[in-house]
């Protein structure tokens, strides 16, 4: 490898997946007497994982298994932190029941994907729970009911080092994670491998390519379009990096992907979408919903709103389309990036399952 090179990073995995395995364990052994270790998961986008236990127990009609987060080489404030599931049976047909240990903060205010009073494990992680005790279940001959109680050892602490605080998430550390990996976070490997992309696309003559914040917003895409795989680069928080190197090295068509909050801020001027070198810019998007019509009360609650989201879906309410015309904004913005650059561009904006809200479309260009 030359110098000039960037290091590959080792991925990890995410809160949840480490929860997810954690529980199976526990899970299993309520039924065996015994914990599975390594114990096996299957992730959201297919494949399959095995997680060693750090500790396990059973007592009481209860069973807890513990493992150590490994997040790789991203500078995650919990790598290395123990996560503990413990699982409780419950009757037939309760399902599965979420409850917030030690560490594990709690929802307070609205906004977010999970409402308030719950326990803070975001909807991907609980179906990741959900999934493998069935599988679990499955296996074994039983039901899969049970009370899933999810601890982070020293979460509190660790949560004074996050955005939580300020979004309402009380008591410890969200359970986070769309894939199960955590993807390591370096910005000039990063960067250095969306122009390696780029470079790709363009030498093997391919004519339209996609950048997307996410997973969701990337399967937005794969739903619309039949692309080449080379096709999809891997944007993420990088919008700078991606369409900077555009601008020097165009492509004919260009589709962005991302969510409303990610995309609100890529159309106020943000060229860094990450939550920690970036933040939504309430204003604009009380000046977003005055251009769309919204009324006098939403636009001055807008001011105080906990996320872009809880904007969102309170437009949603008075039947605005505020997704489009934030999609038509963000082109106007990345049009400005790309300057003079012969790029048509069409913007999607997309919820986290990866369905699309609203849409610049190409045909300004």
């Amino acid at each position: 490898m030359s110098k000039t090179e960037p290091k590959e990073l080792r991925r990890g995995w995410t809160t949840g997946a480490c929860a997810t395995a954690a529980a199976k364990a526990a899970f299993t052994a309520l039924q065996y007497g015994t914990f599975p270790d390594p114990v096996a998961i299957t992730l959201p986008k297919g494949g399959t994982a095995d997680f060693v236990l750090t500790r396990h127990g059973l007592s009481n009609g209860s069973a807890f298994a513990t493992i150590t987060k490994d997040a790789g080489d991203d500078p995650d404030v919990t790598h290395g932190a123990l996560i503990t599931s413990t699982v409780r049976m419950l009757a037939s047909g309760e399902g599965v029941r979420f409850k917030a240990g030690e560490g594990v903060g709690t929802v307070t205010r609205p906004g977010l994907p999970i409402p308030p009073g719950e326990p803070a494990i975001n909807p991907v992680p609980r179906q990741m729970i959900e999934t493998a005790l069935s599988e679990a279940a499955a296996t074994l001959g039983v039901a899969p009911d049970a009370e899933v109680e999810i601890s982070i050892e020293g979460g509190a602490e660790l949560a004074l080092k996050t955005m939580n605080a300020r979004l309402g998430i009380v008591g410890g550390l969200s359970v986070l994670g769309t894939t199960g990996i955590v993807r390591p976070f370096s910005c000039a490997a990063w960067i250095a491998s969306i122009h390696r992309g780029i470079d790709v696309a363009r030498a093997v003559g391919l004519n339209h390519v996609v950048g997307a914040t996410g997973s969701a917003s990337e399967d937005a895409v794969r739903s619309r379009y039949s692309l080449d795989e080379t096709a999809y680069l891997d944007m993420g928080d990088f919008a700078g990096g991606l369409l900077k190197y555009l601008r020097l090295h165009p492509v004919e068509k260009l589709t962005l992907s991302g969510g409303f909050a990610k995309f609100s801020k890529l159309a106020h001027g943000a060229l860094d979408l990450h939550s920690g070198r970036s933040s939504v810019d309430f204003g604009f998007l009380q000046d977003l919903l005055t251009e769309a019509g919204a009324s006098p009360s939403l636009v001055a609650d807008a001011a105080t709103a906990n996320t872009a989201k809880e904007v969102l879906d309170r437009s949603r309410e008075e039947e605005l389309d505020l997704s489009r015309l934030l999609a038509r904004r963000t082109k106007q913005e990345v049009r400005q990036i790309l300057r003079d650059a012969p790029i048509a561009l069409e913007v999607l904006i997309t919820d986290r399952d990866g369905a699309i809200l609203g849409e610049s479309g190409f045909d300004e260009d």
